[in-house]
């Protein structure tokens, strides 16, 4: 029986270290992303319901009678994202975003939740912790406020490392522009598939322009990575002249 991992001190079960992941290639992506999905959301029918799917059932039966759920807030149960996980248990939809990403399930669910019950005032840590099971359908356990905010945390910082990563390899010179384009397709493919999970209506007009956009941005970016790497500038950091004497 798969539950989504206890609060306290999860951070070491999300670490790759130096295990290399298994990457696709980007023919075919969008349609193997939309079958596996579809499998982990039907996971269910292979044997008895598992716990995973209970809070999501509970959560639902609370929106048809305030008297089931009387201390549900109402915006959590008018709270429409992930409605398509419906059924999907926590260790495949974990599975599904480390064979892609660097996040868990956990850290992609908390971070969706805190950029929308965010306030003036702050993020509303709390509310989201306490009614999780009933925000995210494979989330089966409660949150503390802390454990909201070191999954939202340690999202941040695997955004911001594979920033990182992916900007180098793309100024390095390591790929030709043809296989830069083949990347971005692919993360580009993923990217919107997880968009669309969690509710987003993408217009095929609207993807075609960002797809084009970001394709711009990354040829503008390979070509100053050109000059970056080829003409004398002066470093950032220090003020030493690239290519030049110290």
């Amino acid at each position: 029986m798969s539950n989504d991992p206890s609060p306290p001190e999860p951070e070491a079960e999300d670490e790759y270290g130096d295990e290399e992941q298994p990457r696709e290639t980007s023919e075919g992506v969008s349609q193997q992303l939309a079958d596996e999905a579809a499998t982990d959301a039907a996971g269910t029918d292979e044997g008895p319901t598992d716990a995973a799917s209970e809070p999501a059932d509970d959560g639902a039966t609370g929106e048809d009678g305030a008297d089931s759920t009387p201390d549900i807030p109402p915006e959590v149960q008018k709270y429409a994202r992930f409605k398509k996980m419906d059924g999907a248990e926590y260790d495949r939809v974990n599975e599904f975003l480390r064979d892609r990403t660097y996040i868990t399930a956990r850290e992609w669910a908390i971070a969706r939740l805190c950029a929308d019950f965010r306030t003036e005032t702050g993020v509303e840590m709390t509310k989201i912790g306490n009614n999780l099971p009933y925000l995210v359908p494979f989330m089966t356990d409660t949150y503390t406020p802390q454990a909201v905010n070191q999954a939202r945390s340690a999202f941040e910082e695997k955004i911001r490392k594979a920033g990182a990563t992916f900007l180098y390899g793309a100024m390095s010179g390591f790929f030709t522009a043809e296989e830069l384009d083949d990347v971005m397709y692919e993360v580009t493919e993923v990217a919107k598939f997880l968009l669309e999970v969690e509710g987003v209506d993408l217009a095929v007009a609207e993807e075609l322009a960002a797809e084009d956009k970001i394709s711009s941005v990354m040829r503008e970016v390979r070509e100053s990575s050109e000059e970056l790497r080829h003409d004398e500038m002066e470093c950032p950091h220090c003020g030493h002249e690239i290519g030049g004497e110290k």
